[in-house]
């Protein structure tokens, strides 16, 4: 990006909650979805699902019509490699970057909690960009960091803020934690739409489209 994207953290926050508390149902219950297929199928549904999600969250943050629906949840089987790719490339390697400093002594935990929030907070719209431009996870991820980075600190509170209270319900039970997961998937929906804009004018549908036939003249078509 070519501008240092500001972070509005009163403005998103509320944005983020209003959205969730509007659409409450239809969210907890999507949530409710994606975490049991998640969980039965050890994650390998992960990623596809919580695309799904995202794609839910935006058209309910757009106001797009008509309304999203639970059904549009297994729409992000359309980005089924790159987003299994970019929860497993990058799951693997904060596994192992932490492994390894955890080895540290004294300062080795403290710098592992360092690493997975700092490229959490890096990666914080990579699956919002695989959805919305249909580009593969690593492209996806690299636009996510060269757009946080100009803005980290910021950014990394934002994220902070996000998963705390997308993880408060976790406290109690797991059904505590499927009911406040959306709220933290909210607040970064809101904060992608005003760092990257509305959604491009080629959209996910229009790019599944047939290419508009070209009419071309033949010599039976010129004229005697």
């Amino acid at each position: 990006m070519d501008h240092k994207p500001q972070v509005k953290f009163e403005t998103w926050i509320k944005e983020g909650f209003n959205l969730y508390k509007d659409n409450f149902g239809l969210l907890a219950l999507a949530s409710l979805v994606t975490f049991v297929l998640g969980a039965v199928t050890a994650g390998v549904l992960a990623g596809p699902l919580l695309a799904g999600y995202l794609l839910i969250t935006l058209a309910l943050f757009d106001r797009a019509e008509p309304k999203p629906q639970l059904g549009d949840l297994f729409k992000g089987f359309r980005y089924f490699l790159h987003s299994l790719l970019f929860l497993v490339v990058w799951g693997v390697a904060l596994f192992l970057g932490s492994l390894i400093l955890g080895l540290i002594p004294v300062f080795g935990q403290l710098a592992s909690l360092v690493l997975v929030y700092g490229v959490q907070a890096l990666l914080m719209f990579g699956l919002f960009i695989i959805v919305e431009r249909d580009i593969d996870f690593w492209a996806a991820s690299m636009e996510s960091i060269n757009t946080v980075k100009t803005n980290f600190w910021p950014f990394l509170g934002l994220g902070l803020i996000a998963g705390i209270l997308g993880s408060i319900g976790g406290v109690l039970c797991v059904v505590g934690a499927v009911l406040t997961a959306p709220i933290q998937a909210c607040i970064l929906t809101v904060a992608y739409r005003e760092v990257f804009g509305e959604k491009p004018a080629a959209g996910i549908e229009a790019a599944i489209e047939e290419p508009p036939q070209t009419e071309t003249r033949t010599d039976l078509d010129q004229p005697e």
